[in-house]
């Protein structure tokens, strides 16, 4: 299959995906988390604060602190039990779904994501490190001062004064096991909301941090000591105390760094893991798309002028939204309440002044990152659409968000909920019952001209970091949201009117009000 049809089906023609014979092996599904055998461990306290502060300015960070990033990043954070209602008259449940969770929502709960860290602290070694998710500790990959290596690596981006480097890698088999094809859409998705968490604890902490979305991917690997066709890097997140991370807008100038080049300075690492798969198959297609998305030279790293990434407005009538004031939440509360309602959503009205702070609230967050121009906040590419229906002083139907006027452009009049309920590949939400459907919209194309294939999987990443702040808000003014792939997107693409603008939906985001679920549920820090 060409790759370009492989992302075409991934997007509007799931069914072509896998095998028609395709089975899950559930008996050989794999760990949830990697596991290294072998090497040296730190400990992380699990005695971590039910509520975050901002940190002294410029004071020097403990591996406490880091610790305590980690876990609300990516921790295990729960252990929930609920029951499976099979007779819904008689209200009996036959079996009951076990989970561990974290505070991040993962597709599946299969978190095919690894974190691993780049450390400067005085408390411990400096080195890489890999984060130890089941034993909450990290273990020692190797020990030493990367900061040139890294820093080329990375194009312009100096993380010399920067006391760590997170980097977010994806191994394939953990939900190509479930999902075959179709994972390397969630696993793009899966590493934003990671990195969409990462960006919220950064800023409550009082951490500067930076995205990076390119990087010379095999010199990365080698530090890592990863296997390309088992895992590779998505992105790197240098984070510092300071008030900004230092980058070379000149770097173009220069003469331009190879992958091959760095990997010869730094000997290969030979690590032993666990994952309790017993057959792993092949997965030729997530292979070569990584492949083709890889950077092998600095020289093939851009910047984006900021009218690359605008999108114009559009539709006809125009509600302006009520000014709401600066919303404000407590994180460590939201993410312990947060969850994917699915079954428990209810019908309620929900007011202008909800919607209005939902919408402004998201897409008012901007982070920094290695695409825009300069080192001011970028916008994001992505915008927001939504089927609203029972919502306060808007009428039924399908909508635009537009931002700078902070208004609803509607596009057609309506109650859509049969039209959505129908085009749910796995009805497991009552879309009567939901208020607001929102979906994430982008281009076609993203940085497709630019980055080649390495766009598709920077605008999932995007999508994903959008949808994470999505849901922290949503669940903050006391709603929840559901993320779902599994969504007929040629058909709202059409209701969109988006025929003619290059536009798409990538993912649908159902929310509202929701009953309390029926599970049992513990924490798991002390």
């Amino acid at each position: 299959m060409k790759l370009e049809t492989f992302l075409h089906h991934l997007h509007f023609d799931t069914e072509k995906l896998s095998p028609p014979d395709w089975e899950v092996d559930w008996e050989d599904a794999p760990l949830p988390y990697k596991l290294y055998r072998g090497l040296p461990a730190i400990a992380l306290t699990g005695d971590v604060p039910l509520t975050l502060g901002r940190r002294e300015a410029q004071a020097d960070p403990r591996l406490e602190e880091l610790g305590h990033f980690l876990w609300y990043v990516y921790g295990q954070t729960q252990y929930a039990q609920s029951p499976f209602i099979m007779d819904m008259e008689e209200k009996t449940a036959v079996s009951y779904a076990q989970l561990f969770r974290r505070f991040v929502p993962s597709g599946g709960a299969l978190y095919p994501n690894e974190l691993y860290v780049y450390i400067k602290l005085e408390d411990v070694p400096t080195g890489i490190y890999h984060y130890d998710v089941a034993h909450h500790r990290l273990s020692l990959l190797r020990e030493g001062n990367y900061d040139s290596y890294l820093s080329r690596s990375l194009g312009n981006c100096d993380v010399s004064d920067c006391f760590c480097t997170i980097f977010v890698s994806t191994v394939f088999w953990k939900n190509f096991y479930k999902y075959n094809n179709f994972s390397y859409r969630l696993q793009g998705l899966d590493a934003g909301v990671v990195i969409g968490q990462a960006l919220e604890v950064a800023d409550v902490m009082g951490f500067s941090s930076r995205v990076c979305y390119q990087f010379l991917d095999r010199s990365i690997n080698h530090l890592l000591g990863l296997s390309e066709h088992d895992e590779s890097v998505y992105a790197v997140m240098p984070l510092s105390i300071y008030p900004s991370i230092q980058t070379d807008d000149n770097f173009k100038s220069e003469e331009p760094v190879s992958a091959a080049e760095l990997t010869q300075e730094v000997p290969l690492l030979k690590t032993e893991t666990y994952s309790r798969s017993k057959r792993i198959l092949d997965y030729p297609l997530l292979k070569e798309m990584n492949e083709a998305s890889m950077l092998d030279s600095t020289q093939s790293f851009v910047k984006l002028k900021k009218d690359d990434r605008a999108e114009k407005p559009f539709g006809t009538e125009f509600i302006m939204l009520p000014y709401t004031e600066s919303f404000s939440y407590d994180l460590p509360s939201v993410c312990r309440e947060r969850h994917s309602p699915d079954i428990d959503f209810i019908m309620g009205k929900v007011s202008q002044e909800t919607i209005s702070t939902l919408l402004k609230e998201t897409l008012s967050f901007s982070y920094h990152n290695d695409l825009n121009d300069t080192q001011e906040d970028p916008e994001t590419s992505l915008s927001l659409n939504g089927f609203f229906y029972n919502v306060e002083a808007v009428p039924n139907g399908a909508y635009a968000y537009d931002k700078n006027t902070h208004g609803l452009r509607r596009i057609t009049n309506g109650d859509f909920r049969q039209n959505l309920q129908n085009g749910l590949t796995m009805p497991n939400v009552n879309l009567f019952q939901v208020p607001i459907c929102l979906h994430v919209v982008g281009s076609k194309d993203h940085l497709k001209e630019e980055l080649g294939y390495r766009g598709y999987r920077i605008q999932q990443m995007e999508a994903g970091i959008l949808v994470q702040r999505l849901l922290l808000i949503s669940c903050a003014l006391g709603m929840g949201g559901h993320p779902l792939l599994g969504f007929d997107v040629k058909q709202c693409d059409e209701l969109y009117r988006f025929d003619s603008k290059n536009l798409t939906s990538l993912i649908q985001i159902p929310m509202g009000p929701y009953r309390p679920r029926a599970w049992l549920k513990g924490s798991l820090n002390s």
